[in-house]
């Protein structure tokens, strides 16, 4: 019976894979975001949502067991100074996996494991934020874009006219070479 075995190994032996998803969460907190395997991903996550609720808490113990698993120092500083407080008044959550295309070399199911950006906020709210504002702007936007686009055409044609380019000899083939 698998009593108390819910952690994937993913084939590897224990230590291989503790120390696998420790460099998969320190790599997290460094970049904000990595492409990884979807198995390891999802097991990366469970780990780094309870580093990043040890960095809500705060104290030194919750400091030192981050310290066991994330063993770059600096990592650990932005951990608990930057990406704890952003998510202070979240429960849970903090980590977001979007698929990719599958690897080439073995069609392994890719995705991107990222951090998310700002708490309480999903990526639907903050895509409908960058669209750009109401509806009449963004078509004065596109006016506007479509008129500087025919100006160039426009000096693209003038400066192609002017300047005329001289024919280039054509090359002669073989039987032409031995007739001459």
């Amino acid at each position: 019976m698998r009593h108390n075995n819910k952690k994937k190994h993913l084939g590897r032996s224990t230590s291989h894979r503790r120390a696998m998803l420790s460099n998969l969460v320190t790599a997290l907190f460094q970049n904000g975001r990595i492409r990884t395997t979807e198995a390891k991903a999802k097991e990366g996550r469970r780990l780094a949502e309870r580093l990043v609720t040890f960095a809500k808490r705060g104290d030194l113990h919750a400091r030192r067991q981050t310290l066991k698993v994330v063993r770059d120092q600096e990592v650990v500083k932005r951990l608990f100074d930057e990406i704890g407080p952003r998510f202070q008044d979240r429960n849970g959550g903090y980590t977001r996996i979007v698929k990719l295309d599958p690897r080439l070399g073995d069609r392994a199911p890719m995705v991107l494991f990222e951090l998310l950006d700002e708490p309480g906020k999903t990526a639907k709210k903050t895509a409908k934020k960058d669209s750009g504002g109401s509806k009449k702007k963004q078509a004065g936007k596109k006016k506007t874009r479509k008129k500087e686009a025919a100006g160039q055409t426009e000096k693209k044609a003038q400066a192609a006219s002017s300047e005329e380019k001289p024919k280039k000899k054509q090359k002669r083939s073989k039987k032409d070479a031995d007739a001459s």
